[in-house]
């Protein structure tokens, strides 16, 4: 059953079929094929796995994100960015750092942060004497912050199948969300001395600055927020995430001003879109996580591993390396549901702690996001800076040993996450 489970999956990812349908026709054609189990069975897991009150939150932070970014908030968010970062070396570069971090409180999505900033971004940056193949490749790593700060819809997906808190796992984003951010503004930074990217003269405002601060305010109390009302137990995250909508609704009322029916009704769509999307692939990779189980390969995994490997550190290296690997064909998501029911307990058989285990994997799958050949992120820049994909690779090598450095650290060190 697992066989023809492989076969099709790998067939189907081959011909460029949606990983979310590879997902559901794989899973339906092993049970068909190779096991004696009935086809309800697909159906039963499909509806079983969307039947839980946490994952509310998906649809809602989603919604959330989609208010906060349609209006006049992405251009106050850029402006503040640009007015903290742009007078120094490789400024023009770090905006784009900078922006996501700060994004990243709003989308809690990659691909959002991606297509929004890298639309307002990457033009000005070439404007300004960038290389276009730079600008591609700092969007295209730089957008994957957003999902360490939160909320983190990649968080949410990792709660679902570790049962570790969700306000842990917000609030434990934070550090390598900022420390990234640190990461790639120094190769902007660095890049910058040495190839001589322009260097803007313009004199600091401090009046400017601080105005430009109180505009973006609302947008930058909201992850801060999120994480008081998690971690004092105000809230679930479910409650969280509709207070989320109620507060972007209100900051676009009555704070910018800014919101129309119209708007809202796009924002509504482009969420139900998005959750769509998201809430296929979770019911595909329900069906996958079962078979799996039902076969017992996590435990066989987890018992050839420490047969095999022996030292915790050699696993712990080798969970890296199949998720470096696995987050170049199949997005971050699918990778995650998949992964973890069978990572899980092989972190529990070495006494690797859940919580870093999530970060671990939030941290590696997402350097697939600008990744070939599935790289999101590295997609939709190139082709927002109409750059070849190659081009673009060539200036990410800095930004890939920032990830890899970030974690490894955050593998290794334990007291840094917990």
């Amino acid at each position: 059953m697992i066989s023809i489970l492989i076969l099709l999956f790998f067939g189907l990812l081959a011909l460029a079929v949606p990983v979310a349908h590879v997902l559901v026709i794989a899973s339906g054609g092993a049970i068909a094929l190779g096991s004696s189990l009935p086809v309800m069975v697909l159906a039963q897991q499909m509806v079983g796995q969307t039947q839980s009150f946490p994952m509310l939150a998906l649809p809602f932070f989603i919604l959330s994100g989609s208010l906060m970014m349609s209006g006049t908030l992405g251009d106050k968010l850029v402006n503040f960015a640009t007015e903290l970062v742009q007078r120094y070396r490789g400024g023009l570069g770090s905006v784009s750092v900078v922006g996501s971090c700060v994004f990243g409180g709003v989308s809690g999505s990659a691909v959002a942060d991606a297509t929004a900033l890298g639309g307002m971004l990457i033009p000005w940056q070439k404007r300004e004497g960038y290389p276009a193949a730079f600008t591609a490749a700092n969007n295209a790593a730089a957008s994957t912050i957003a999902i360490l700060i939160p909320p983190s819809i990649p968080f949410i997906l990792y709660s679902l199948i570790s049962s570790v808190s969700v306000s842990e796992l917000f609030l434990a984003g934070v550090l390598p969300g900022l420390m990234l951010t640190a990461g790639f503004v120094t190769v902007c930074n660095v890049s910058a001395r040495l190839r001589g990217f322009p260097l803007s003269r313009k004199p600091f405002d401090g009046a400017r600055c601080l105005r430009l601060f109180r505009d973006a305010l609302p947008a930058l109390a909201m992850p801060l927020l999120i994480l008081v009302l998690l971690r004092f137990g105000i809230a679930t995250p479910t409650e969280v995430s509709v207070m989320a909508v109620l507060y972007a609704l209100a900051a676009g009322v009555f704070i910018y001003r800014d919101m129309t029916f119209r708007r809202f009704a796009q924002a509504v769509i482009a969420a139900c879109v998005a959750t769509g999307v998201v809430m296929l692939v979770i019911m595909g990779s329900a069906v996958v996580s079962w078979l799996i189980t039902y076969a017992q390969v996590p435990q066989a995994f987890a018992t050839w591993c420490l047969e095999t490997l022996q030292s915790p550190w050699l696993i712990i290296l080798a969970m890296i390396v199949i998720m470096l690997v696995v987050g170049m064909f199949i997005d971050l998501a699918a990778a995650i549901l998949l992964l973890g029911p069978i990572f899980v307990p092989l972190a529990q058989s070495i006494g690797l702690d859940l919580l870093q285990l999530g970060l671990m994997m939030v941290l590696t799958l997402a350097i697939g996001l600008y990744t070939p050949p599935v790289g999101t992120t590295l997609f939709i820049s190139s082709s927002i800076a109409r750059v070849s994909i190659i081009a673009a690779m060539r200036e990410l090598w800095p930004y890939y040993a920032v990830g890899l450095g970030t974690v490894l650290l955050f593998a290794f060190v334990p007291f840094m996450t917990l």
